[in-house]
């Protein structure tokens, strides 16, 4: 594969094309800072030696770059009898689990999973054929609907992540999901695919969720904390995760005794006390 079709991290770039009248005033030590963050050099190393990887193969070259070693309890629930499920987890660090979610569940069906995620990550080729993108904002607001939708009709499992964002500290210092929202209940009973509750555990660092509670109480709307996700990913580096799969909870299960968005938290719950 050409260097040129492949994506590298390029922070000059990024801000020449979402500042391009201010790029040229913006400090030098500030660029350099954003490059260090966001470990522009690192990762574009991973990137080049790992061109040739796509799909779970990505996935394990990842795995093996971050050191990361995991421990899978309920494994005996994944189903194996060919039905189509949705798989909801938590989402504590916004690196390692999604990587390491996707190649225990891509090892065990073949591949034929796929994230609902940030298009960001579309930018991957290795992750790429993994990947539904969402996009909620913009021009492609619009096809949101029509993309979930195409995903819960495929024949793939799916992986998605309820609360859109990884975790916030909230009240009494405790480390949880945001609100999860209610589109895999509706779609998962639309596409009769059983619910598979999934606990991830793990944590970011206290700096991370002190800036996101910062920025959230200065009513910052853009998400800062985001920029910090790979430093946070690579300070859990050289790290052993614990990943706690549920029992499939039937999709007949999500009746109207209680409100999709009611469903959403009574399966939240599950996952917390996996």
């Amino acid at each position: 594969m050409a260097d040129d079709s492949l994506f590298l991290i390029d922070i000059d770039k990024v801000l020449r094309e979402k500042a391009p009248g201010k790029a040229k005033y913006i400090p030098r030590f500030v660029v350099s800072y954003l490059k260090r963050i966001v470990h522009q050099d690192e990762l574009n190393a991973f990137l080049r030696g790992a061109q040739d990887k796509v799909g779970v193969d990505f996935l394990k070259a990842s795995l093996d770059f971050l050191d990361a070693k995991l421990v899978v309890r309920g494994e005996e629930n994944l189903p194996a009898d060919g039905r189509l499920c949705t798989f909801v987890s938590n989402h504590p660090l916004g690196g390692q689990d999604g990587l390491a979610l996707g190649y225990v569940l891509g090892t065990r069906y073949d591949g034929k999973i796929k994230y609902l995620v940030n298009d960001l990550l579309m930018n991957l080729h290795g992750l790429a054929p993994l990947c539904i993108p969402i996009n909620k904002t913009g021009r492609q607001a619009k096809d949101f609907p029509r993309v979930v939708e195409a995903g819960f009709a495929s024949d793939n499992q799916l992986l998605m992540f309820p609360a859109g964002l990884c975790s916030r500290r909230q009240k009494g210092g405790i480390i949880r999901d945001l609100e999860w929202k209610k589109a895999f209940i509706v779609k998962s009973v639309q596409h009769r695919r059983d619910v598979v509750p999934i606990h991830f555990d793990g944590r970011n660092s206290n700096f991370f969720y002190n800036l996101a509670n910062v920025c959230k109480a200065l009513g910052i709307k853009f998400n800062i904390a985001m920029l910090y996700l790979a430093d946070e990913m690579l300070k859990n580096r050289h790290k052993t995760f614990t990943i706690t799969i549920g029992k499939p909870i039937p999709w007949q299960t999500f009746d109207k005794s209680r409100t999709p968005q009611q469903w959403a938290q009574y399966v939240k719950d599950i996952v917390y006390k996996l």
